[in-house]
């Protein structure tokens, strides 16, 4: 509920500060008073938008305040998607500068007018005689059956299972797309999987085949010059090995008189056994070269294939073939294993079918069931609000699964009719703005009576209407309160009778400027509002008696 309105520098308000009673709230006031500048102002806190400037004071940012006691209306996760801080008490503050700029917080979190309004519509519906109301729209049409066949467990298990039929009925199509895809694609993989796959890659093989391609085109030249080395350390009359083995003869022959011959002696010796191990190698090596032009044959052909392969995948080594045969190996397998998963699939959207023509059913039988409650409980307030020949009919029809909504497997539709004889059509179409009132009034009175609704607002509903007919309206509205917060701008004293806190807007002129006030009425002062409201400025004792009697008999 709407617990405190502040307004700060708007239009003729100077400062307001109005705390609501938690029922039925009225606010009465001469035409011009400043009651659609308040309604202005609220409205800026709910989302609407600046048109044009309107500031008390030129000078100043115009600010709005709205404190709100949300507790009942389960608002927890709308505060948690919008990453707001969620509070039982929530403030909206609205700030517009006077360069024109704007700013909204929640619970001082700034946000944008969109979240504004998407939080300001789940608490507050204003409604006039000229406004579009909600009754017109599905959503909430819904919104009336439900809360009277109190659905809220069936609407829970349909919504789950609708989403969960949702997600495995795309999962299903997006799968069978891929399969298409791959399908279309499984020759062409598989005929280059088959020519990575003959062509047996082994890992390192290049380096070494292209190691190998060196020795074999060079295998002439390797052995000569193999041949030359080991000639020159241990073949020719002045070899190293031969020359290196008379000098350590030398040395020993020094090494008893010379103290430094024995370590000179003994690291010759390591020499010659190092070199003569060299020499050894080297003609291992060389009897290891040959020349086989079959076997290059052999590797020039393979390094070709590994080149063109390579090429062809437009990759540089082995490695990153080996890669691409066993990528193309898994595209292979997945149109296998697709195929096995897309049966399961398809049995999982056949289950999950059945569980939400279950769930749908059941919600729409529940539906079904307060279906004449609903028309005739509206008729029977219609009839006592000076409608007594109005007619509600209430439509189900049941949609194709492939129609279902998030709303459940039905298509509902409101038909009214005003007078007798007049065709029921959908109540957009026949209903005036004063009946569409009225009829909102009605069902907002059964729908309060089953769960908690946001405060509502009447902006001078009851025009066109008087006497017994006024008794009526307030009666409701004094019903209506007893289940949610309620504030009615009326003219009508009936009306004004059955507040709970009355509020009267009046001006005042202050030196050059007039403002806008508004005030709590004590019970005197209210008396006397609801006798002028009778019968002009200076009310007389009837009056004043007649508006005493309204009040005592709606208390």
């Amino acid at each position: 509920m709407l617990s405190r309105l502040y307004i700060k520098n708007y239009a003729l308000i100077e400062n307001l500060d109005i705390q609501f009673d938690r029922g039925l709230n009225i606010i009465t006031g001469e035409t011009g008073a400043g009651k659609s500048i308040i309604m202005g102002a609220l409205g800026l806190i709910l989302g609407n938008r600046v048109e044009g400037k309107h500031f008390f004071n030129e000078q100043q940012k115009c600010v709005i305040e709205g404190y709100f006691a949300i507790e009942a209306y389960g608002l927890q996760d709308f505060f948690a998607e919008q990453d707001l801080d969620y509070e039982e008490e929530t403030i909206i503050r609205r700030e517009i500068t006077p360069d024109g700029k704007s700013r909204a917080f929640v619970n001082d979190s700034p946000v944008t007018l969109n979240v504004l309004k998407a939080l300001g519509e789940q608490l507050i519906n204003i409604h006039s005689q000229h406004a579009t109301l909600q009754i017109n729209t599905e959503k909430f049409q819904f919104l009336v059956l439900d809360s009277v066949a109190k659905n809220q467990n069936l609407s829970s298990d349909y919504k789950n299972a609708f989403r969960q039929y949702k997600e495995i009925k795309e999962q299903l199509t997006a799968l069978q797309e891929l399969i298409v895809s791959n399908n279309a694609e499984l020759d062409f993989n598989q005929f280059q999987f088959e020519e990575l796959n003959k062509a047996n890659l082994q890992a390192g093989e290049q380096q070494q085949l292209e190691d190998e391609q060196q020795q074999l085109t060079h295998a002439e030249e390797i052995k000569r010059n193999l041949l030359g080395a080991a000639y020159l350390l241990e073949e020719q009359e002045t070899a190293v090995i031969i020359s290196l083995k008379g000098a350590v003869q030398h040395l020993l022959a020094v090494q008893e008189y010379l103290p430094a011959g024995k370590e000179w002696t003994e690291r010759l010796e390591s020499t010659f056994i190092e070199i003569k191990d060299i020499a050894q190698e080297i003609n291992h090596g060389e009897q290891q070269v040959y020349m086989d032009e079959n076997r290059l044959q052999e590797v020039e052909d393979r390094l070709s294939l590994l080149y063109s392969l390579q090429k062809k995948h437009r990759v540089d080594t082995v490695e990153e073939l080996i890669a691409v045969r066993e990528q193309l190996e898994q595209k292979i397998l997945a149109v296998t294993n697709q195929e096995e998963y897309l049966a399961t699939l398809k049995s999982a959207v056949e289950t999950s079918h059945k569980v939400l023509e279950d769930a749908a059913s059941a919600l729409s039988q529940s539906r079904k069931g307060v279906v004449d409650k609903v028309g005739n409980y509206v008729q029977e307030v219609l009839a006592k609000v000076g409608m007594p020949n109005a007619q509600l009919q209430i439509n189900l029809t049941q949609l194709p699964i492939e129609g279902f909504k998030q709303s459940g497997g039905d298509e509902v539709q409101f038909l009214f009719s005003a007078n007798k004889g007049q065709a029921l059509q959908p109540i957009h179409k026949v209903a005036s703005g004063g009946e569409l009132s009225r009829v909102m009034l009605a069902v907002k009175s059964l729908v309060a009576q089953s769960s908690a609704l946001p405060t509502i607002i009447f902006d001078e509903i009851d025009t066109g209407i008087s006497g017994e007919v006024a008794l009526k309206v307030g009666d409701i509205m004094q019903q209506l309160a007893g289940n949610m917060q309620v504030l009615a701008i009326t003219h009508l004293p009936q009306i004004a009778a059955k507040g709970q806190a009355h509020f009267k807007v009046y001006k005042q002129d202050e030196g050059e400027k007039t403002k806008t006030n508004i005030g709590l009425l004590s019970k005197e002062e209210k008396i006397q509002e609801v006798a002028q409201m009778l019968s002009g400025a200076n009310p007389g004792e009837s009056a004043l008696q007649h508006a005493k009697e309204l009040i005592e008999e709606a208390n």
